[in-house]
């Protein structure tokens, strides 16, 4: 993965053609304004797997795992 620093108008005179180019060679793009970095164009990650129902048919459970009864867990105080 490359990184590239170039001056804003240089990035907004060639800004399509950069944003195809990161898309398709995962370079980083540091733009500066007199000299100073502003800002990083980068790839977007892929997307994460959502998690719910990640688990669904694989694990069974017989109890309510919301409303559970803990009372025979417990000693009464007399």
């Amino acid at each position: 993965m490359k990184q590239t620093t170039i001056s804003a108008s240089e990035f907004k005179a060639k800004c399509l053609r950069l944003l195809d180019e990161i898309a398709e060679q995962g370079n980083t793009v540091v733009v500066t304004k007199r000299g100073r970095p502003i800002a990083k164009v980068s790839p977007v990650s892929a997307d994460r797997k959502q998690l719910r129902g990640t688990w669904k048919n694989i694990i069974e459970g017989d109890e309510d795992i919301v409303y559970f009864d803990t009372a025979g867990d417990w000693e009464a105080l007399q």
